[in-house]
């Protein structure tokens, strides 16, 4: 909340970028506190552009992790990518849902956990086609960002002014639980199918 505070857009686009990376940065700890903000009145951040800086945040580093995979390799990352937040047993997962959807794949996993952070690698392995690559990556992405950022909206607006109270925020919070529960009952199936669909035969 500090960095997006502080940070504004700039915040948002780099932890964004951070999370479509190798460093564990949930976007879903990202995307709400920052339209929270943009609900304030007075903010100099808006709605759209929250999704926008997310956005933008995640194809970037989607596109880093695209480009390392392609410099560097499979036996690479394979050999010294548990040291990077890689491990084999992760990134061989990712290989298997991007070898059996190809560019859905890719498109699909910017709401799937796990998958959403190292789908990047095994596209550029693939040397899938860059273009389809970042159309796939960038509405997947804006999507994720949109659902994301209308429930932090949807907490600021009824809650304005809730900034500078964190025992109201966290009560506001706990208020659209029900929406929570919903999205990670959501993310639970959605897990449960990756696996299902990339288990090895």
């Amino acid at each position: 909340m500090q960095w997006v505070a502080d940070w504004g857009y700039a915040g948002v686009c780099l932890l964004m970028a951070m999370e479509s990376s190798v460093i564990p940065v949930p976007s879903e700890v990202v995307v709400p506190p920052a339209a929270i903000v943009a609900s304030q009145e007075g903010a100099a951040m808006s709605f759209w552009g929250v999704v926008l800086a997310g956005t933008v945040g995640s194809y970037l580093g989607s596109c880093c992790m695209y480009v390392c995979a392609l410099l560097v390799g499979r036996p690479f990352i394979l050999k010294f990518g548990k040291y990077f937040f890689m491990p084999a047993h992760k990134v061989e997962t990712a290989e298997i849902f991007m070898r059996n959807y190809s560019t859905a794949g890719i498109f699909f996993a910017r709401f799937l956990p796990v998958i959403r952070h190292l789908i990047s690698i095994p596209a550029g392995l693939a040397r899938v086609n860059f273009l389809t690559f970042s159309l796939a990556t960038i509405t997947g992405s804006a999507i994720w960002c949109t659902v994301l950022a209308w429930f932090g909206d949807k907490v600021g607006s009824e809650h304005p002014g809730i900034l500078g109270d964190p025992e109201a925020l966290v009560a506001a919070v706990k208020a659209e639980s029900h929406l929570v529960v919903l999205g990670v009952l959501l993310l639970a199936v959605l897990y449960s199918v990756m696996k299902y669909l990339t288990r090895k035969k």
